[in-house]
């Protein structure tokens, strides 16, 4: 069987130097009938390995859960990567942070009475220990040494930027080792000396995270790891968005420039990413240093190879530095990029959120508020509802709001509170007498940082005039499924095209003989979550910068397509359009 090892100064494959050229690919960020297209395209640019973390929380969605159907199968997925004649890099956490929601730690931990995440704490430990063990029978036959693509795996994640629990890391060690995995262990961080050396043990192998100065950033890494080979296992070509901002870009020479720099140094690397892909659903995470920031449904990142698949000119700038330390074919080349199906959609159906609650969940009675995390339901839209009366001016305050209100007074918008505004009151109308309620958003768990693992929903008391509202009625909505709302809305008369007043579904069916990928435009739309085919495209808001949904081609059928839209607010028409190219916002320059 073929070996890999790490020597003084090289990784070493069957007993040869090697230099590992690895792209970052998510399997759980593409479609899965796109993962074959997106590996061999890593390939044609010169890349010999794929890296991928592993999130948690998507496999296990409950504690007796654990997931590896469809987007999940990680197993097909690296048997595609050895198809390919690829290695694999594997990062399993279990934190994964990748701007994914609650960097990939079950939001469940916390109701085991975990005291700590991170950190030698039993519960903890005892979690993770059962999740490692659930990879095992995926992971350990897949390694190199064992016929298949894995050459390295990586403890925890940027460790150092987080903490300095050592006996953490040898506990986690040493369960990643009694599971069967036998290649080398890696750690990565950014290459600042109180990170390199809290982040990682003397047993494992040190790599780096950074973008740019790759000779500076090198050194440093190279006074924390003596021996061994050098690796940016993290290098950053391209940045990730947030709502409300702009979207980010790198130039393609700067790019090219530390990629080469890095490479003339006799390092190897990880392009981070070399295909970002989408936060499909509600899997986007988010970051608070001060003020939270959810991401985006797109992680584009401004990749070598974009969202939807295709080649951008930094995919075959780095092609071209890349093919000064390795042979490739000038003939084996991604086919050229074709523009998405362009059409119209009326959304026929139309059915506000109020007529469908039955169908998306079940209420519970409760003494106080409690948080999503309290009625376990760990992502998306959960409905407060309680009687009010009161004389005269009224103001509405709660502890917290994690992470948008929308407020309402016998189904009467009254205002809407936001978490990154830091909102937690608002006023309600003159002697407020009728049903309040309330529909709270979670727009992502933070992904990095002291408030990984914070609840959600509404925290704490509310309070109306100082005084605590007790006796609350609330309902999870159930939204992972959207087929029970889209049933209901066949049945609706058809309405022509109109204004949408939210919250509200509409729905429409549309044909796309020709097939292909396309993707939605948003505009005109101002926030919400489209769902094509049953399949949750993520959310849009008009804050921007993204306008449009990337939709997969593998989504699709030649005739009978759905799309149901849940409106939170307002749309000026009710009906969509398909464009045949992506806009992901305006860029700093």
């Amino acid at each position: 069987m073929p070996t890999f090892t790490i020597g003084e100064q090289d990784f070493m494959l069957d007993g040869q130097p090697h230099r590992i050229l690895s792209g970052a690919l998510h399997y759980f960020r593409v479609h899965p009938d796109q993962w074959a297209d997106r590996i061999r395209k890593a390939r044609q640019m010169g890349l010999n390995t794929i890296e991928t973390y592993i999130p948690w929380n998507a496999h296990a969605p409950s504690p007796e859960v654990f997931d590896t159907s469809g987007g999940l199968d990680l197993g097909r997925f690296l048997d595609l990567v050895a198809a390919e004649g690829m290695h694999a890099i594997v990062r399993p956490g279990p934190y994964i942070c990748a701007e994914w929601d609650n960097g990939g730690l079950p939001a469940w931990l916390f109701d085991r009475g975990a005291a700590a995440i991170r950190a030698d704490d039993p519960v903890y430990m005892a979690a993770l220990t059962e999740y490692l063990e659930q990879l095992a029978p995926i992971l350990v036959p897949r390694q190199i040494d064992a016929g298949g693509p894995i050459i390295l795996i990586q403890i925890e994640n940027e460790y150092g930027a987080y903490g300095a629990d050592r006996f953490y890391l040898e506990k986690l060690v040493k369960v990643n080792r009694e599971m069967g995995l036998t290649v080398p262990f890696t750690t990565v961080d950014q290459p600042q000396d109180d990170m390199l050396a809290n982040g990682s043990l003397p047993e494992l192998h040190k790599t780096g995270s950074f973008g740019s100065r790759s000779a500076e950033r090198l050194e440093t890494l190279r006074r924390h790891q003596p021996t061994g080979p050098l690796m940016c296992s993290e290098f950053w070509v391209g940045w990730f968005d947030h709502w409300g901002a702009h979207h980010h870009t790198t130039t393609v020479e700067q790019s090219a420039n530390d990629l080469e720099v890095l490479l003339e140094l006799g390092a190897s690397v990880n392009i981070y990413m070399f295909h970002g892909g989408t936060n499909f659903g509600f899997t986007n995470g988010a970051n608070d240093k001060g003020v939270y920031q959810p991401i985006v449904t797109s992680y584009d990142y401004d990749a070598p190879l974009d969202e939807a698949g295709n080649p951008t000119p930094k995919y075959w700038a780095f092609r071209e530095v890349i093919s000064k330390y390795t042979t490739l074919d000038d003939d084996d080349v991604p086919a050229p990029p074709q523009l998405g199906s362009a059409l119209s959609v009326n959304l026929t159906q139309s059915l506000p959120l109020w007529d469908c609650l039955d169908r998306l969940g079940k209420w519970t009675s409760h003494e106080g508020i409690r948080s999503h995390d309290e009625l376990g339901h760990y992502s998306g839209f959960t409905l407060y509802r309680r009687g009010i009366e009161v004389s005269g001016h009224a103001v509405l305050e709660f502890d917290e709001v994690r992470d948008r209100a929308q407020v309402f007074l016998d189904r009467v918008p009254v205002g809407i509170l936001s978490r990154d505004h830091h909102e937690r009151s608002l006023a309600l109308p003159h002697d407020a007498v009728g049903t309040l309620e309330i529909l709270v958003e979670d727009q992502g768990r933070v992904n990095y940082g002291p408030r990984l693992g914070e609840s959600k929903g509404l925290i704490g008391n509310a309070r109306i005039n100082g005084e605590t509202l007790w006796n609350w009625d609330i309902l999870p909505l159930e939204l992972d499924d959207a087929v029970p709302v889209s049933a209901a809305l066949e049945e609706q008369p058809s309405l022509p095209d109109v204004p949408v007043s939210g919250p509200v579904f509409v729905h429409g069916t549309f044909d796309l003989p020709g097939g292909g990928d396309t993707f939605l435009s948003t505009k005109g739309w101002t926030k919400g979550a489209v769902w094509i085919n049953g399949f949750c495209l993520g959310r849009y808001w008009s804050r921007g910068p993204q306008a449009t949904l990337y939709v997969p081609g593998s989504l699709l059928r030649k005739h009978g397509n759905t799309i149901t839209v849940l409106e939170l607010q307002a749309a000026t028409h009710s009906s969509v359009s398909f464009v045949a190219s992506h806009d992901l916002g305006h860029t700093e320059f």
